[in-house]
C-alpha cells in the first residue's frame, strides 16, 4: 500500500465529505472487509460525536462482514449476526487501509480512534481529528427506523430517481433550490460542492425558488446531479483538506470544478464573458454564473 499522501494546505476551504467521498470509501474498503472476519477491534477513546457502542469489541470480534452499503452519507457495515455498524465520517473522518508492512511503517496516531484487524492481515483505521464522526451498532431491522434515517429523501443515483420524482418533492417548497438540495429530506448525499456544480451544469440559478424547478428544469437538474456525482466518484471524490481514499490516495475531482471556490474566475462556458460570483446562502458559500444560470 502506498504511504499516506500529503494533504492540501490549511488555506484550502474545508467541506465535509459528501456522497462521492463516502461512496469512494465504501468501494475502497469492500475488498478488505466483505467476506472477512473481524479478529480484533481496538477502541482508543470512549466517544466521537456520540459515545461509541457499549461493549464494542465484544459485540463485533469474530463476526464476518457480509456487505457494506451506503445510505446518504452513512456507511452501513452489515455483520453476519444481523447487526449493522453505522459509520459517519463527520468533517474529517477517514478509513484507511494498512497491510502488515504499512501498519509497521505507520504506527497508530493520536487520531486513530478505532482500529479493526481482519482475518487476512489487513487493518482498517478510523481516523477523525475533529471527532465529528460517529459509529453506532444496532440490529439491521432497526436502521431504517432510526432518527438518522427515517426522514431521509431518495438517493440521487438510484435508477428510479427522475425529474418527475424531484419535481414532486420540490412542489410547494418556498426555499431556494440550493437550500432544497442541501436538505437531506429532499434527496440525500448532496452537499455544498456538488449542489453548486450541478446547478451550474443544469443552468439553474441557486436563487431560484424550489417550486419553480419543474418539468424540463427538473429533468436537467437530475441529469446534472447524476453526471456530477458519478464523475466525482470516478475521480475518487474531492480532496479539499481532509478527504483521502482508503489506500491513501487523494481524490482529484476538485481539479474539474467549474464554479466551486472559483469566485472572480472567468465562467468556463465558451463565449460567456462573465465571471463566477459568490454569495452566501444559509451560512454556506454559493458559487455560480449569473449569466448562464437562470
Amino acid at each position: 500500500m502506498s504511504a499516506l499522501a500529503a494533504l492540501f494546505s490549511d488555506s484550502v476551504r474545508l467541506d465535509m465529505p459528501e456522497l462521492p467521498e463516502v461512496e469512494t470509501v465504501r468501494r475502497g474498503v469492500i475488498p478488505r472487509m466483505v467476506g472477512h472476519r473481524i479478529l480484533k477491534l481496538q477502541q482508543r477513546r470512549r466517544d466521537l460525536r456520540v459515545p461509541l457502542p457499549q461493549r464494542f469489541a465484544e459485540r463485533v470480534e469474530g463476526r464476518t462482514v457480509r456487505a457494506i452499503d451506503r445510505r446518504a452519507k452513512y456507511l452501513l457495515i452489515r455483520l453476519d449476526d444481523g447487526q449493522t455498524l453505522i459509520v459517519h465520517l463527520g468533517m474529517s473522518g477517514r478509513m484507511t487501509l494498512h497491510d502488515a508492512k504499512s501498519a509497521t511503517e505507520h504506527p497508530l496516531g493520536r487520531h486513530d480512534h478505532v482500529v479493526i484487524d481482519m482475518d487476512d492481515g489487513w487493518q482498517i483505521r478510523f481516523n477523525d481529528a475533529r471527532r465529528f464522526g460517529l459509529m453506532l451498532l444496532m440490529p439491521d431491522e432497526s436502521v431504517s427506523r432510526h432518527k438518522l434515517f427515517k426522514d431521509l429523501g431518495p438517493e440521487p443515483l438510484d435508477a428510479t430517481f427522475s425529474g418527475n420524482a424531484l419535481a414532486a418533492r420540490l412542489k410547494g417548497k418556498r426555499t431556494s433550490i440550493k437550500a432544497a438540495l442541501l436538505d437531506q429530506r429532499t434527496l440525500v448525499g448532496i452537499g455544498n460542492i456538488y449542489a453548486c456544480e450541478a446547478l451550474f451544469l443544469a443552468g439553474i440559478s441557486p436563487r431560484r425558488m424550489s417550486d419553480s424547478v419543474q418539468k424540463q428544469r427538473a429533468d436537467r437538474l437530475v441529469a446534472a446531479l447524476k453526471e456530477v456525482l458519478l464523475r466525482s466518484i470516478d475521480d475518487g471524490g474531492s480532496t479539499l483538506r481532509d478527504h483521502i481514499q482508503p489506500g491513501g490516495e487523494l481524490g482529484y475531482f476538485q481539479t474539474r470544478f467549474k464554479v466551486y471556490d472559483r469566485a472572480g474566475a472567468p465562467c468556463p462556458t465558451p463565449g460567456c464573458g462573465h465571471v463566477i460570483k459568490r454569495l452566501v446562502q444559509g451560512g454556506r458559500s454559493t458559487f455560480y454564473c449569473a449569466h448562464c444560470q437562470r
